[in-house]
C-alpha cells in the first residue's frame, strides 16, 4: 500500500465494516481526492469493496486454529514487503517464466510487477490472491494458475493436482518466503507447502527468497530449502 494512512483506514474498517467517504474524510482529515485515492489503492488491492454510498470490508478466509488471518499477514510488515518488492523487481528479466508462491511478501512483489514495463512475462503461481488479480496484468502476458485444493489459511492451492502440473513446466526464476529462516534453513509450518515449494526450486533455475526480518532466527516445522541454495535472500 502506498501510505501509513492506507493502514489507518483498513483499521478502520475491520473495526466498523463498513464507512461513507465522507466518515473517512472527517475522520483522517483529508480531502475528497484524497480518500478517493486511497480507497482506490485499498480496492486495487482486494482488501475493501465499494458499495452504493462507501466501501465495506472485505473479510479473508477463515483461518485454522491456532493459525494467523491472511489479511492481517498481508498488513504485516507492509511498508517492508513494499522495499522487498521494489528491489526483488531488479531481478526479472526479459522473457522470464516466473513463479510466484501464496506468501504474503510475493503477493506484495506481484503487485509491484503488474505495474512493471515488460512486454513478455510468463507468471505460474498457486496464490489465490494473484489469481483475483490477473485480470489487473498486462494482457499480453501468458498467465497461468495452478489448480488443485484450496487451502484457506495459507489462501493458496495445493495437493497432488498442482504438484503434477508443476512437472510440466521450465522456471527460469522462482519467488518464495516461508515462516522462517534460520542460519542455516528456510521452513514452513505447513507440510503441503513444503512439498509444492520443494519442487519449484528443484524446478527453478535461480532461485529468490523475499523475506522480511521478523522471520529471521524462526524456526518452522517442516523444511523447505537450505539458506545457502538460494542465489540471493531479498530482505
Amino acid at each position: 500500500m502506498k501510505n501509513l494512512r492506507s493502514y489507518d483506514i483498513l483499521e478502520y474498517l475491520k473495526k466498523h465494516k463498513r464507512a461513507t467517504l465522507a466518515e473517512l474524510m472527517a475522520r483522517f482529515d483529508v480531502s475528497s481526492a484524497t480518500i478517493h485515492r486511497d480507497v482506490a489503492e485499498l480496492v486495487s488491492r482486494n482488501a475493501v469493496e465499494r458499495v452504493r454510498g462507501g466501501i465495506v470490508f472485505v473479510d479473508a478466509p477463515a483461518a485454522k486454529p491456532g493459525g494467523v488471518d491472511y489479511l492481517d499477514r498481508v498488513i504485516a510488515n507492509a511498508a517492508a514487503k513494499e522495499q522487498i518488492a521494489e528491489k526483488a523487481l531488479k531481478l526479472v528479466a526479459e522473457g522470464d517464466i516466473l513463479f510466484l508462491d501464496s506468501s504474503t511478501t510475493v503477493y506484495a512483489f506481484a503487485q509491484r510487477l503488474r505495474l512493471a514495463d515488460f512486454d513478455h512475462l510468463t507468471i505460474i503461481t498457486n496464490s489465490v490472491s494473484i489469481l483475483q488479480n490477473f485480470r489487473k496484468f498486462p494482457q499480453h502476458w501468458v498467465l497461468i494458475g495452478l489448480g488443485g485444493n484450496y487451502d484457506p489459511q495459507l489462501n493458496s492451492i495445493l495437493g497432488a493436482s498442482a504438484l503434477q502440473q508443476l512437472s510440466e513446466f521450465n522456471i527460469t526464476k522462482a519467488f518464495v518466503s516461508g515462516f522462517g529462516l534460520n542460519d542455516k534453513t528456510l521452513t514452513t509450518n505447513h507440510e503441503r507447502q513444503s512439498e509444492l515449494i520443494k519442487k519449484v526450486l528443484a524446478a527453478a533455475q535461480k532461485r529468490y527468497l523475499l523475506i522480511d526480518c521478523s522471520k529471521f532466527g524462526r524456526t518452522g516445522l517442516y523444511r523447505l530449502s537450505a539458506r545457502g541454495a538460494f542465489d540471493a535472500i531479498v530482505s
